[in-house]
């Protein structure tokens, strides 16, 4: 199984960033994917989180200081792919952001999540 993120970087305050999860070695297309991040000396939270598409017709659930500016979406076309548009930026986006795959419900919680990413750090500079 391998999960790996990409796209992190340094932006202004008030920039963008897409993120990317490319997932494989599982069926991930049936199932739950996430973003989740974790800033220095803070524990790992939620982000966002998107259903599969064939059931549930791609749900989607946010934290709420990122809804508005945070767009998650998935193409299951051939392996499983994650994405999340990041607007808006703000200096408390700053972390480290991991992609998790493997629940079979729309969540927030870590726990629910079986597979993980290294992670891609975000820095957001005021």
């Amino acid at each position: 199984v391998h999960v790996v993120e990409s796209g992190g970087g340094l932006v202004q305050a008030g920039g963008s960033l897409r993120l990317s999860c490319a997932a494989s070695g599982r069926t991930f297309s049936r199932y739950v994917m996430g973003w989740f991040r974790q800033a220095p000396g803070k524990e790992r939270e939620f982000v966002a989180a998107i259903n599969w598409s064939g059931g549930y017709g791609g749900e989607t659930l946010y934290r709420d200081s990122v809804k508005g500016r945070f767009t998650i979406s998935r193409d299951d076309a051939k392996n499983t792919t994650v994405y999340l548009q990041m607007n808006s930026l703000k200096p408390e986006d700053t972390a480290v952001y991991y992609c998790a795959g493997g629940s079979v419900v729309l969540t927030s919680r870590l726990g629910d999540y079986d597979y993980w990413g290294q992670g891609t750090q975000v820095t957001v500079s005021s």
